[in-house]
């Protein structure tokens, strides 16, 4: 009785199938062992129980091509006879094959004892199949699954070319055993892309070492089962065929080349370094923290390196974000770094309390390092600390050098960092002074904050006075600037002293400059503060201006013009008066 075949697809969790397979169905009356197959197994150390085990071992070692064989018994349906294959699959790389609601298999790794056809088994399932093998390999990497010989094989890649193999199976199946073979087939393809390499005539000479003509190239490839796809004077493009899943650049098809030309055919010439220019992000973000690095210790800073590991406790004592349980480590290397740092502050003050253990009296410490966010982003930072005294015991400071103050800082910190500007801060967190804190502004973009060491905090540490910054290094990182000409005429500075009330900042004043419309107008900065009992609830300020024509010498008129429009803005907006 011929058995009617039909397939059932089944696909859950993951979605499509991603494996070629297609199944055949045979019915065997007897099979005999041949000694030239069981030679040839013995020859590549491959062993099977019978002689059609045998055959199917010989034909996947012979042709690349993956086969299993299952015993009917195993799909056939009691109610009409039919052989039902369910394929499913579980995730990316996992393929299940179930019978009757029963597992028999995974596509590519391993296959049920009970499914396997015995000497005595009349009616077979022929499974050929293909999968990528880098998939497959990741697929069942960190799983423990029971694999079996042909998973490795799968997994080291195998051919793609179903019916080949197959056509092979069924010749020696003729030869050997008395089969009748059911018409039909069912069959699941994927479509998949074959991967495109874009070889250059001029490179694959120089990584083989001789020259060779892209004619040559593409004779060797298409002999070898590449597709060209495209060729021009100078370059080929080529289409890998799925069973080279080892080609994928250009180095692996000059590989190819040399072994079809041979080695030993190249000549030898002397080992010559070239050097090529390299200039990307990471060489740009690399220049920028030495920069910084030789800055920084150039002004007296030491460099510290501590874990990207903290306590959690320290970081919630003092309002830093914290990593929610389900991203926490898993296995802490110690109990006191539990979790990944979100401010490199921490660390850097356990560091100033183990050098003041050590009588250490100034200690300028600074890092650049990874921090991590409570969705667990990655982002880089850099931070100053120093504490004690500011600057080394001399003559000059009669052994009493003073302690370092927030003004003795910020100079340090703009010999490293360049120019900024301080606004009132707007960081939260338990480190921060709530009186001697402010924002960095470098080019108008908030880059961090500066501030004196909360005292509740210096205590808990017993550290001396400290400061602290701690900045985002994007901000550092190199950017392209537009060149600015440079005027041949002869500038002017220019002080003006105004009485503004006693509660107005100066860069409050700064912004009401800073809006001004006055080409002439290249800088301005504050040169002094004066207040007495004559001036009561006022202060003086005086700035001073730099004037500037890129067209011509100033004159009187166009200086007083500026001048002029500088103090009636500030009239306006400011209630200055000129003192």
């Amino acid at each position: 009785m011929k058995l009617v075949i039909a397939l059932k697809m089944d696909l859950h969790v993951s979605g499509e199938i991603d494996a070629d397979l297609r199944y055949k169905l045979a019915s065997l009356q007897s099979s005999r062992a041949s000694f030239l197959i069981q030679l040839r197994l013995a020859m590549v150390k491959v062993e099977a129980d019978n002689p059609l085990a045998q055959m199917f071992a010989y034909t996947t070692h012979t042709t690349g091509v993956i086969l299993r064989m299952y015993d009917c018994a195993s799909f056939c349906s009691t109610e009409d006879e039919k052989v039902v294959v369910s394929v499913e699959a579980h995730e990316k790389g996992i393929i299940h094959v179930h019978a009757n609601g029963k597992h028999i298999s995974i596509v590519g790794v391993s296959q049920a004892e009970e499914s396997k056809p015995s000497e005595n088994s009349s009616e077979v399932l022929i499974e050929a199949s293909y999968i990528d093998p880098d998939l497959l390999a990741e697929a069942v990497a960190d799983k423990a699954l029971e694999k079996d010989d042909l998973c490795y094989k799968t997994s080291r890649g195998s051919n793609s070319d179903l019916e080949f193999g197959l056509s092979y199976l069924a010749y020696m199946m003729e030869q050997y055993t008395e089969v009748e073979w059911y018409e039909g087939s069912m069959d699941v393809e994927v479509e998949r892309e074959r991967v495109k390499v874009l070889v250059d005539a001029e490179e694959i000479s120089a990584i083989v070492g001789m020259e060779i003509e892209l004619s040559k190239v593409a004779v060797v490839l298409q002999k070898l089962g590449f597709e060209i796809a495209a060729m021009n004077d100078h370059q080929l493009a080529t289409k890998v065929p799925f069973f080279r899943h080892d080609i994928k650049n250009i180095q692996d098809i000059a590989e190819e080349i040399v072994r079809i030309v041979g080695i030993n055919n190249i000549p030898a010439k002397p080992l010559v370094f070239e050097e090529k220019k390299r200039l990307n992000a990471t060489s740009s973000r690399y220049e920028a923290k030495k920069r910084l690095r030789n800055r920084a210790t150039g002004v007296g800073f030491y460099e510290t390196v501590s874990y990207v590991f903290t306590q959690r406790s320290a970081l919630e004592t003092y309002g830093f974000d914290l990593l929610p349980q389900s991203l926490e480590l898993a296995n802490p290397i110690a109990e006191e770094l539990n979790t990944l740092r979100s401010t490199l502050l921490v660390n850097m003050l356990q560091a100033v309390k183990r050098n003041v253990s050590y009588t250490k009296k100034s200690i300028p410490l600074f890092e650049i390092g990874t921090v991590f966010d409570k969705d667990r982003a990655e982002s880089e930072k850099i931070a100053f600390v120093f504490a004690g005294q500011a600057e080394a015991e001399s003559v000059k400071n009669a052994g009493k050098p003073p302690q370092i103050d927030f003004t003795a800082f910020v100079e340090k910190l703009g010999a490293v960092l360049g120019h900024f500007e301080l606004l009132p801060c707007t960081y939260e967190n338990g480190l921060i002074h709530p009186y001697q804190s402010a924002n960095l502004i470098i080019d108008g973009e908030v880059c961090g904050f500066v501030s004196k060491l909360h005292p509740v905090v210096q205590e808990a540490y017993d550290i001396p006075v400290t400061f602290i910054a701690e900045l985002d290094f994007e901000h550092f990182m190199p950017k392209h600037i537009n060149a600015c000409p440079i005027s041949k005429f002869q500038g002017v500075y220019k002080d003006l002293s105004i009485v503004v009330d006693k509660s107005l900042y100066y860069y409050d004043v700064a912004k009401v400059l800073q809006s001004l419309d006055e080409p002439l107008l290249k800088e301005y900065y504050p040169i002094d503060v004066y207040t007495d009992e004559k001036l009561g609830e006022k202060k003086s300020l005086t700035i001073r201006f730099f004037i500037q024509s890129m067209e011509k010498t100033l004159e009187e008129a166009d200086i007083e013009q500026v001048m002029g429009t500088v103090m009636q803005t500030l009239q306006r907006q400011c209630n200055a008066e000129l003192r």
